[in-house]
């Protein structure tokens, strides 16, 4: 990369919003460094954005060893610095807690916890390296309720709301600044493909984009969005927002965060009448 020309690395970079960050960061200049374990959307990803404008590399979240050697990887390319570390990784099991298998649980866990905090652990070092650098973590907006049929994963995001809560405050000593985005409905891989464990047929899909864009209202919190919608909320994060903590997409999400802070059995009235009714559908 050239002198002076800032970097991002990006966790679950081959799909949906890891992909669509890439794009944004490539096409304004910047370094990109995508890392998943899906290497064929790599391979297509490095092409679409330039071998000499990104780095890309095979990646389990759950490595911590594996981590650390991506990290050292991408600072040798960067003069060991990070402007923007995107913990955007994660997966997704659905269905009532007692028929989503345990092994399948604790993956969600390793993925969208664990994950996140190694990437914490193994970025610091470069973001402390740099100033006015940006961790931002990808949480949910199941981490604004607990959501039914969504509650391990839930649970995680929830996990990185508070992480994010606690660094942001930890971090500042050093000059990083910490923020999240807690999206809802999202065009991506991992909302069409998340295996529902309780539906009536075999373990599958959870629905198909018509099913979804069916089940979606065409407005409001619980609207159908695309991924380039968080991918701005990062570049905000980075560029126009500094002081903002949670990245709700759309803004409306940030409902069910005050509702439940005002009075949680108003939030939980609010959530049971949205799934039975379809609305929230599967995220």
């Amino acid at each position: 990369m050239s002198g002076g020309q800032k970097s991002i690395f990006i966790t679950g970079a081959a799909s949906g919003m890891g992909r669509a960050a890439a794009h944004l960061f490539a096409n304004a200049g910047w370094f990109v460094g995508g890392f998943d374990v899906n290497e064929v959307g790599l391979g297509t990803l490095a092409e679409e954005l330039g071998h000499n404008q990104c780095m890309t590399g095979a990646l389990d979240v759950r490595n911590m060893d594996a981590f650390n050697a991506a990290v050292a990887e991408f600072g040798e390319k960067t003069g060991g610095t990070m402007d923007v570390m995107f913990n955007n990784a994660g997966i997704g099991e659905t269905g009532k807690f007692g028929d989503v298998p345990y092994d399948r649980a604790m993956n969600v866990v390793d993925i969208n916890l664990r994950g996140v905090i190694n990437g914490v652990y193994a970025s610091l070092p470069l973001l402390k390296n740099t100033p006015d650098s940006l961790l931002f973590n990808n949480s949910s907006s199941s981490a604004t309720y607990g959501m039914p049929g969504l509650a391990v994963y839930s649970a995680t995001k929830h996990g990185v709301k508070g992480l994010t809560e606690a660094l942001s405050i930890e971090f500042a000593e050093y000059g990083v600044r910490v923020a999240d985005s807690l999206p809802g409905l999202i065009n991506t891989p991992l909302l069409l493909n998340t295996p529902n464990h309780s539906a009536d047929s075999a373990e599958g899909p959870g629905m198909t984009k018509a099913d979804l864009e069916a089940v979606a209202p065409k407005k409001g919190p619980m609207r159908l969005i695309e991924p380039e919608e968080v991918a701005q909320a990062v570049w905000a994060s980075y560029h126009t927002d500094k002081k903002r903590l949670h990245w709700y997409v759309p803004k409306g999400i940030g409902l069910i965060d005050r509702i439940k802070g005002i009075k949680p059995e108003w939030a939980r009235a609010m959530i049971k009448r949205a799934t039975a009714s379809g609305m929230l559908g599967s995220e």
